[in-house]
C-alpha cells in the first residue's frame, strides 16, 4: 500500500544549532508548503517530529525553499542531518487517552 502523503517521512536536509544569547531559538521545523498542507499544519503551529532517536514538539514554518520531502530543522535533537524523521500533527481530538484527562 502506498503511503499517504501525511506519512511519507522526510529527509533532514540541514540542521541548526542555536546558542543561548541567539534571538530566535527553539525547535522549529521548516518544510515546503506542500508538504506542510499534506499533513494539514499551518505557520506557527506545534507538530510531532518522530526521529531515529527520540521525538519531539517543534514548531512548523513553511518555507518555499526547501524542496519537497525534505526539513530543516532548529534545535531539534530527535534526527540529524540525512535522517529520516516523520512530522505528524497531534491528535487532541482522541479519546485514546481518555484517564490522563479525566
Amino acid at each position: 500500500m502506498p503511503e499517504l502523503g501525511r506519512d511519507r517521512p522526510l529527509l533532514v536536509a540541514g540542521s541548526i544549532d542555536t546558542r543561548l544569547g541567539d534571538a530566535e531559538r527553539g525547535p522549529q521545523v521548516r518544510m515546503n508548503p506542500a508538504d506542510c498542507a499534506a499533513r494539514l499544519l499551518v505557520e506557527g503551529e506545534l507538530a510531532w517530529v518522530h526521529g531515529p532517536r527520540r521525538h519531539e514538539l517543534a514548531t512548523v514554518l513553511p518555507d518555499e525553499h526547501i524542496k519537497r520531502g525534505e526539513v530543516v530543522v532548529r534545535d531539534v535533537t530527535a534526527a540529524s542531518p540525512s535522517d529520516t524523521v516523520r512530522v505528524v500533527k497531534p491528535d487532541l481530538d482522541s479519546h485514546t487517552r481518555r484517564g490522563y484527562f479525566a
